[in-house]
């Protein structure tokens, strides 16, 4: 299929299909995907998300890396048509919504960018290509060097063939309840 928009419309509907019961065994699955990809390098530092319009939560493998002394990450949208800037984010800290609908620290304390990256996937292809919601920002922030280590998370039914452009980067690893 090469009409993006098209896809992205067709592959949120599917993700909304996903019922609360498989979608909270779905999130532990990945969840332990998480953790057991972080363990690989455990990096100190981890790029994260805070999920909305029914991405995988992560929360339960959040609190475990807190818990462990990882510093946790969340994307900041600084300019559009850039890459991303990163806040250091606690779980329970207080946060608002910014201009781009994504909640944040209420209190910005920003960082370099983190060694590693999980990066929430509205769609996947067979070569680790990512579909987002067509910004950009997480396209512009991997080409920026030094490229850091990324884990694409999504369901296994957001996978889905299609065209990868110029710009677009893989993921290393795309994290599912069943790869």
């Amino acid at each position: 299929m090469n009409d993006k928009a098209a896809l992205r419309r067709q592959l949120a509907a599917r993700r909304a299909t996903i019922g609360a019961s498989e979608r909270q065994q779905w999130d532990a699955r990945i969840a332990a995907r998480v953790l057991a990809w972080w363990q690989l390098s455990e990096p100190a530092t981890l790029g994260v998300y805070q999920a909305l319009k029914g991405e995988v939560d992560l929360s339960a493998a959040l609190l475990e890396l807190h818990a462990r002394g990882v510093q946790l990450l969340l994307p900041v949208v600084v300019a559009r048509h850039a890459a991303l800037a990163f806040a250091e984010w606690c779980p329970g800290e207080a946060m608002h919504v910014d201009a781009m609908g994504v909640a944040v620290p209420q209190q910005l304390r920003m960082v370099a960018r983190p060694p590693a990256l999980l990066v929430p996937c509205l769609g996947f292809d067979a070569q680790g290509y990512r579909l987002g919601y067509g910004g950009g920002y997480y396209d512009r922030t991997l080409a920026a060097p030094p490229r850091p280590r990324t884990a694409g998370i999504a369901y296994a039914c957001q996978r889905a063939a299609f065209a990868a452009l110029a710009h677009d980067i893989a993921l290393d690893v795309v994290l599912t309840e069943a790869e």
